[in-house]
């Protein structure tokens, strides 16, 4: 027996499975060491999912198969299920936690977020051009002849530093047909210190500022409206988990999320944005999160649910990304492109957590909240959570990621117009 057409078999789908469990497994126990205070925590999934990919599998003609394997079964599309799944998981559970705040966080702060979102997106930007301009000095690298093919690399590099699904997809979209493959090439290559970087960067800043996280939490502190708490035991709950509202949630963000809206100013004709499962899912959780019912019946998850279902969520996430993504750096890694994909994420970083701070006078946890947001690194949130201790940040993050995710997509392409 086989599913999608043939690609996986029964007991293709155990080895994945195999693979998947004994990557998180070995993923907890490296995120588990501490030096100086300092962990990679979830990103320890991710750090062991790239090394499975590298040594155990190989990115061929037939897809992600495990490498000296006789039969060239494609993994690929079984990874992407469960990255996919592991993101609607986790967005979703983030939303309704960060929901009963948003509205009050982001009515307060709504021109810090705006600005930090662009800024960050901006700098990235202005660094991708950088590069440009740097390799057009010191020439080209690798295999690569012509400008066109290295301005598609470098959009690549920027979607893979700033973990950028929809960036990818635009600047994919954009390119020629035969550079479309530099553009993934490129993503995949900047991709690992993209995650790993902002993962790292959110727990060193608390620590080199000697932060007092007892009261960076009591900053954070938006009061929920008081309406809700006289609905409290006289609502209807389908199920005592929360679980048929979150897929409701589910439901409706996938839907919100495949609507194109297209771009049809001079040059960009015929390219669409949308706001991807991604975008959606955390949408309409947000929204449904911040009024909890519909009429008398509950549509609020229990928070021990969305606890379990956002760590779940980025685990698999990271694991479905990781493998595959070890498998492609090892194929297409290049020093040169790997330094590059490293200054487009520091850059913005840096400058958008110094902007946050001193510009817009942000509190640490709002800023570091916001840089994530602005960073579009659903990895580096999860980190922030358990290091500042309140899931609160997620408000921030929330606030800031769909100005970003518009922005990101908007300076990739405009990028490949430019040059």
């Amino acid at each position: 027996m086989s599913l999608f057409g043939g690609v996986i078999s029964i007991s293709n789908i155990s080895t994945l499975i195999f693979v998947v469990f004994a990557v998180l497994m070995l993923g907890y126990a490296l995120g588990r060491i501490t030096i100086k205070g300092v962990s990679l925590g979830d990103a320890g999934v991710f750090i062991v999912a790239l090394i499975a990919g590298a040594l155990f599998f190989t990115m061929g003609d037939e897809g992600l198969v495990f490498a000296g394997s006789s039969k060239p079964y494609d993994f690929e599309a079984g990874l992407s299920i469960i990255e996919s799944l592991g993101l609607v998981l986790f967005v979703t559970s983030v939303g309704f936690i960060a929901g009963p705040k948003f509205f009050g966080n982001f009515k307060k702060n709504f021109k810090s977020y705006v600005l930090l979102g662009l800024v960050i997106i901006l700098a990235g930007g202005l660094s991708a051009a950088a590069c440009i301009g740097m390799g057009e000095v010191v020439g080209y690298g690798g295999a690569i002849e012509n400008q066109d093919g290295f301005v598609a690399m470098i959009v690549g590099l920027l979607s893979g530093s700033l973990t950028s699904t929809p960036a990818f997809s635009a600047a994919k979209a954009t390119v020629a047909a035969e550079y479309q493959g530099l553009v993934s090439v490129g993503h995949g290559i900047a991709y690992i210190f993209g995650v790993v970087g902002v993962v790292l960067f959110v727990q060193l800043i608390p620590k080199l500022t000697k932060a007092n996280m007892e009261e960076e939490r009591a900053k954070l502190v938006i009061k929920e409206e008081g309406e809700k708490k006289s609905f409290v035991g006289k609502l209807f709950e389908i199920d005592h988990m929360g679980i048929a509202a979150f897929c409701l949630a589910a439901i409706l963000g996938t839907v919100i999320g495949q609507i194109k809206i297209p771009l049809s100013s001079a040059g960009l004709s015929g390219t669409c944005f949308s706001l991807t499962t991604t975008g959606g899912c955390l949408l309409t959780s947000l929204v449904l999160g911040h009024f909890s019912r519909i009429g008398r019946v509950s549509v609020m998850p229990a928070q021990g649910t969305l606890k379990l279902f956002r760590e779940l969520g980025l685990v698999f996430f990271l694991a479905g990304a990781g493998i595959p993504g070890g498998a492609e750096f090892v194929k297409n890694f290049d020093p040169m492109y790997f330094v590059y994909g490293i200054v487009m994420t520091i850059f913005p970083m840096i400058l958008g957590f110094l902007f946050a701070k001193y510009v817009l006078k942000l509190s640490l946890l709002n800023s570091l909240g916001s840089l994530t947001g602005g960073m579009t690194s659903t990895p580096a949130l999860g980190t922030l959570i358990s290091t500042a201790g309140t899931e609160d940040v997620a408000a921030a993050y929330a606030a800031t990621y769909p100005v970003a995710l518009i922005a990101v997509v908007l300076v990739s392409q405009f990028l490949i117009l430019l040059f």
